[in-house]
This record gives structure tokens, C-alpha cells and sequence, in this order.
């Protein structure tokens, strides 16, 4: 004799709609930190990309024995950048400008997203260069912020002997504190 089974393998109604129903809180939770979490890393690996080029110019500077410039390419950092060796200096006007009968380009950089901003301060306005010893022509940094965030800004610092480090957040607030310890206060300028 054959005994059937009282109990029907599968799920009722019910327990679908309660496990659906938990799968939709969490993700209710989970997306906006999923969210910030993309924002911080696309703000981090485009402040690697200007970190990058900085130290490819200063290394390239020592290298080559001559001045290195990392300009931008726009109006705004943003809107890209280049490295070059900077071989006619023969006149100001020649100096830091991109002349492409003597001086030889090593890298260009895309622009960053439509929403970011990438400014320098009024050091760093249009260019920064290097010298054959590796020091900058001057000390300052660069802000990066998405959409006018000061929030989650990334800082790059640039020191007296053109060493290259991003600020840091000592009082974990989500905006990056200067070489004197003050915050920046905004993305555009004046920071």
C-alpha cells in the first residue's frame, strides 16, 4: 500500500508575501548606504587620478632633469588636465604652456563627471610644475567635491618640497581639514 503525504511541498501565499516583504525593508535600509558608499568611491578614485598625475610629474621632473608641468586643460581643473615636460623656457611667455614643436606631452586626462568640481587654490589656479629636483614652484591644494558637496570633499595637499598627501577628516565630519587644521570652507573657491 501506497500512503500519501498530507503536507504539499512549496510555500503558501502568506510566507511569500512575508518574505518579500522583509527582502523590500532591507533593501529600504541598504540602498542609501549603498549610495553613499559609491559616492566616496568615485569621489576617492578621481582624487587618485589628479594624486597620480602629480607624482608622475614630479618623478618625471627627477628623471629627466628638467621642469614638469601638470596644467589644466579648461576653464576648470575639471575639465582636465595634462603632463608635459616643459623643455622651452626660453622666454615667460614659453614658460608652463604646452608647445608642441619642443615640449613633450607624457599624459592627458580626461574630465571628471558632469556633477564634480576640482579646483586649486590661488596657487594652483592654472597650473603647477615641478623642478628637476622634485620641489613644486608652490605649496598649496586642490579641492574635489561632488555637486558642490563640502560634504565628502577630497583635499590634495601639496607640500614645500612637492610631495603629494590628501587631507584628512580628525574630527570624522565628512569635510577634510587644510595644513593649519582648519576645514575647507567650500568647493569653488576660497578654501
Amino acid at each position: 500500500m501506497h500512503i500519501q503525504s498530507h503536507y504539499n511541498q512549496g510555500f503558501t501565499l502568506i510566507e511569500l508575501m512575508v518574505t518579500i516583504s522583509i527582502a523590500a525593508i532591507l533593501l529600504g535600509i541598504a540602498i542609501p548606504s549603498f549610495t553613499s558608499t559609491i559616492t566616496s568611491n568615485r569621489l576617492t578614485t578621481n582624487a587618485n587620478e589628479l594624486v597620480t598625475a602629480l607624482n608622475l610629474a614630479r618623478s618625471e621632473a627627477i628623471k629627466r632633469g628638467q621642469h614638469v608641468v601638470v596644467k589644466k586643460t579648461g576653464p576648470n581643473w575639471e575639465n582636465g588636465w595634462q603632463v608635459f615636460v616643459d623643455i622651452d623656457r626660453s622666454t615667460t611667455a614659453k614658460e608652463n604652456v604646452l608647445d608642441t614643436g619642443t615640449d613633450i606631452e607624457l599624459r592627458a586626462y580626461a574630465a571628471l563627471p558632469a556633477s564634480y568640481t576640482l579646483r586649486g587654490n590661488t596657487n594652483f589656479v592654472n597650473f603647477i610644475s615641478y623642478k628637476p629636483d622634485g620641489r613644486s614652484n608652490n605649496i598649496g591644494s586642490f579641492a574635489l567635491c561632488d555637486g558642490g558637496n563640502i560634504t565628502g570633499a577630497k583635499l590634495i595637499i601639496v607640500n614645500a618640497v612637492g610631495r603629494i598627501r590628501q587631507g584628512t577628516d580628525a574630527d570624522h565630519d565628512g569635510i577634510p581639514e587644510k595644513e593649519d587644521g582648519t576645514e575647507i570652507s567650500g568647493c569653488t573657491t576660497g578654501f
